[in-house]
């Protein structure tokens, strides 16, 4: 599976489990309900979407790029830091306004997710990959740059 298709799917699938997990969270690190906390998981999901393709998109131009093709555990780790770095700035001013606190107690709380995360985006992709197989940028031969 490859293209739009395979974006859609790894959305999908990603972001279902991640509202769930978020809204879990973020009830349990704020002490206000499922209910407020899962707003602001569907608001950064949807955040998180945008970012995704975005940087996705990004990622695999880099990627097509490089002699060395596959995903090491180098590669990998740099993909799930690279994403939720990105996130954190967009998430934290998106939480304290939600929430109604300040910016180091979202970034506080953000950094608690991210934790999560960083585990959770690392496997996701992986187990993503053995389950549809790597993306075009990850197995074909190498672009000329």
């Amino acid at each position: 599976m490859q293209g739009l298709k395979r974006r859609v799917v790894y959305i999908t699938l990603y972001e279902g489990l991640a509202i769930v997990a978020a809204s879990a969270g973020l009830a349990l690190m704020s002490g206000q309900g499922m209910g407020h906390s899962g707003v602001v998981a569907v608001i950064a999901s949807v955040i998180a979407i945008l970012w995704n393709l975005a940087f996705n998109t990004l990622f695999e131009r880099w990627e097509s790029r490089q002699a060395v093709r596959g995903r090491s555990l180098r590669r990998r780790v740099a993909h799930a830091i690279g994403f939720e770095g990105g996130l954190v700035a967009f998430l934290v001013p998106v939480f304290a306004w939600w929430m109604e606190v300040g910016l180091w107690q979202a970034l506080v709380m953000d950094l608690g997710l991210v934790v999560f995360f960083l585990v959770y985006t690392f496997v996701f992709n992986w187990a993503f990959d053995l389950l549809f197989g790597l993306p075009a940028s990850a197995a074909g031969a190498a672009q000329p740059a």
